[in-house]
């Protein structure tokens, strides 16, 4: 079966982030008020085959936490797509 994962990766809440910090400042620049708070992360879509949903959601799960996402920063959710 083929699968597309849609990956979300962003930064734990405790972690300071400084790229959301820049944005939110460049938003008040621009006059664009009422921005509570911004958070920068990364969005990746994997394409791949596997024998099913279970085994994809290892697949995904074990790239995340090995490759993709900094567990001692950072935090991963994501969602599988048959295609």
């Amino acid at each position: 079966m083929k699968f597309i994962a849609h990956i979300n990766v962003m930064p734990q809440q405790e972690i300071l982030d400084p790229q959301g910090k820049a944005v939110k400042l460049g938003l008040k620049n621009l006059g664009i008020g009422g921005v509570e708070d911004v958070r920068i992360g990364k969005h990746i879509t994997v394409a791949f085959e596997a024998a099913n949903e279970t085994e994809a959601n290892e697949v995904i799960k074990t790239a995340c936490s090995k490759l993709l996402a900094n567990l001692i920063m950072e935090t991963f959710e994501f969602t599988l797509e048959k295609v």
